[in-house]
């Protein structure tokens, strides 16, 4: 099967049933990083992911790693962090430095693929209400964070880091905690992975995904409930 080439100017994406099985969920190449082009692909389960000087490759894996809020996995450990209430949370107060983080090197040969041209992409959708972060401060360190993008009531997450104890997880944490209070119905995690599992994380088919992607439209969970207002750190944890 030949790959279809998006127009640059124009990208329309074909069905991501239509996805290659090897590699596992290819579907297009070409097209571009705009605003419209994104929120057009997330909102058919289909995100980008390439390595600078490739060109821009879509993907919608056939099995889909997601985490129901309900469903986040609290482990002892992090019990213990969360209640220590030695941080707080924001949310959408430091979203270039967020992805700036997530985009350092974590391998020995300083790969990564948070380009500059993702960076300045989703920045912009961020500024366009499309993307948000969440940021885990201890005093004035941000100490872990993740973005993505909201299709309704449902959060994509493209990547999260950590700089400090659970930093990362913290972030999860609230992000699920938060959700269960409003609207949001599932956390989109992509590609499988064992941290995930260890958080709560499921694997589902994509046609599964499709359908709730699609129900997630019903309903938009207001942002700004959670923005801008610092969270203490064992507030509201019922665990």
């Amino acid at each position: 099967m030949r790959l279809p080439l998006l127009d640059r100017d124009e990208p329309e994406f074909p069905d991501p049933r239509w996805a290659l099985s090897e590699p596992d969920g290819l579907l297009a190449v070409g097209g571009n990083l705009a605003e419209t082009t994104l929120l057009q692909a997330y909102d058919r389960g289909i995100f980008p992911w390439y390595q600078t000087p490739d060109p821009i490759l879509w993907w919608s894996p056939s099995i889909r790693c997601v985490i129901e809020p309900a469903q986040f996995h609290c482990s002892k450990s992090l019990r213990k962090v969360l209640r220590r209430n030695d941080y707080s949370v924001t949310t959408n107060r430091a979203f270039e430095r967020v992805i700036a983080h997530c985009s350092d090197p974590r391998d020995a040969a300083g790969g990564t693929w948070i380009s500059a041209d993702i960076i300045q992409a989703y920045t912009a959708l961020h500024h366009a209400g499309g993307a948000h972060s969440v940021e885990v401060w201890r005093d004035d360190d941000l100490i872990g964070g993740v973005y993505g993008v909201a299709v309704g009531a449902v959060f994509c997450g493209e990547s999260m880091f950590s700089r400090g104890d659970h930093g990362s997880k913290i972030a999860l944490a609230h992000l699920c905690r938060w959700g269960m209070d409003a609207g949001l119905d599932l956390l989109d995690c992509q590609l499988v992975n064992p941290h995930l599992l260890t958080l709560g994380a499921s694997a589902i088919d994509r046609s599964l995904f499709l359908q709730r992607l699609q129900l997630a439209h019903h309903s938009t969970p207001d942002w700004s409930c959670f923005g801008n207002v610092e969270v203490p750190g064992a507030m509201r944890f019922t665990w």
